[in-house]
């Protein structure tokens, strides 16, 4: 994991994505230590303000290493059980960390590959895309995509800071019926999934753009 943590520094990936607290809103604790939090921080040769980090170092990387229950289990579930790659379209290895390792890739681009062109522009697989603006007047907004493939589905989370579109998760849907299609968009607005801005704290409200 850490070789493919260098690697994904080396090549500026971690800039592709936004920033996350490390309390996961579901259960209002850390899904890794601070300890694990610090050192995968400094092996990626970034700082951090415990409890906020790197969305795509704690969401991939983080995550896999967690072993906290939360209501919709393991966090490393969706990269280990192949559930969030089949939905993006991808083989159910394709986010396995000895796969990535042997092709020469690493998970974080591969992920990264597969979830921030789907956040930038709407695919053919969208079933639905919808933003939320931060409430300050910047040009800050957030954006919620669902997408599907006849092997599942999956939400897709982002933040666009004004100059780029940056990744924040993904994580597999196990119905997306119109009616929970419809209460994601008719959901207050908020700040979801752990996200967080230099500027916005989690959970923070947001106005529908």
């Amino acid at each position: 994991m850490f070789d493919q943590i260098a690697a994904d520094a080396l090549a500026g990936r971690f800039g592709r994505w936004g920033l996350s607290t490390v309390i996961d809103e579901n259960i209002d604790a850390p899904v890794i230590d601070r300890a694990t939090f610090e050192r995968l921080h400094e092996a990626a040769g970034m700082g951090s303000a415990w409890p906020i980090g790197n969305a795509g170092l704690l969401h991939v990387y983080g995550y896999l290493l967690s072993t906290v229950a939360t209501p919709y289990g393991l966090k490393r579930d969706r990269w280990l059980d192949g559930s969030l790659a089949r939905a993006l379209g991808l083989g159910p290895e394709a986010f396995l960390l000895e796969t990535a390792s042997a092709a020469g890739d690493t998970v974080l681009e591969r992920v990264t590959d597969a979830v921030l062109p789907r956040l930038e522009a709407p695919h053919d697989d969208a079933l639905l895309t919808f933003d939320s603006a931060a409430t300050d007047g910047s040009a800050v907004f957030f954006r919620t995509t669902v997408v599907a493939s006849p092997a599942g589905a999956a939400l897709l989370y982002g933040v666009h800071d004004g100059t780029a579109m940056r990744a924040i998760t993904a994580f597999p849907l196990a119905d997306p019926s119109p009616d929970l299609l419809e209460a994601l968009v008719s959901a207050p607005p908020r700040l979801r999934y752990n996200a967080a801005t230099g500027t916005l704290a989690p959970r923070s409200p947001l106005r529908r753009r």
